[in-house]
């Protein structure tokens, strides 16, 4: 009995390893052989790598100059804002200045203008529009 289950297990294997080995043939065909056809050589990679480091490099370089472009003239807007609100801040205290009570009085007497001893009042709150101080109808 031993000798027939040696001999069933040497039948076992036989087909076991010539399928082993038939799958290992196909796996290694599926992967192409480095000897066929043209083959890259170290050089050309070493070029090839060199070209595409020197492009990225300069890319990065316009990049970086064009950010420093924008920077500066960023900082030349931000300094002609600031001019701009300074005159325009000028511009305000002249015009406050020409508008103030004072200066609008001493423009009147220069025109000849003179400053009324009896003030009167439009009243707008009555229908006939009378005047606040009188019983003077306009008509």
């Amino acid at each position: 009995m031993a000798l027939l289950n040696s001999a069933a297990v040497k039948t076992e294997r036989a087909p076991r390893q010539k399928l082993t080995e038939k799958s290992v043939e196909v796996f290694l065909k599926l992967v192409p052989s480095v000897s066929e056809g043209t083959q890259a050589t170290q050089r050309f990679f070493a070029v090839f790598l060199s070209v595409i480091g020197g492009v990225g490099l300069l890319i990065l370089l316009s990049i970086n100059i064009l950010l420093a472009q924008d920077a500066f003239t960023l900082s030349e807007l931000k300094a002609e804002a600031k001019v701009v609100s300074d005159q325009r801040e000028a511009i305000n205290r002249q015009i406050e200045a020409a508008s103030s009570p004072e200066a609008l009085a001493a423009k009147a007497q220069e025109l000849g203008m003179r400053p009324s001893n009896t003030p009167v009042f439009l009243n707008l709150d009555q229908a006939e529009q009378s005047l606040a101080n009188g019983d003077v109808k306009r008509g």
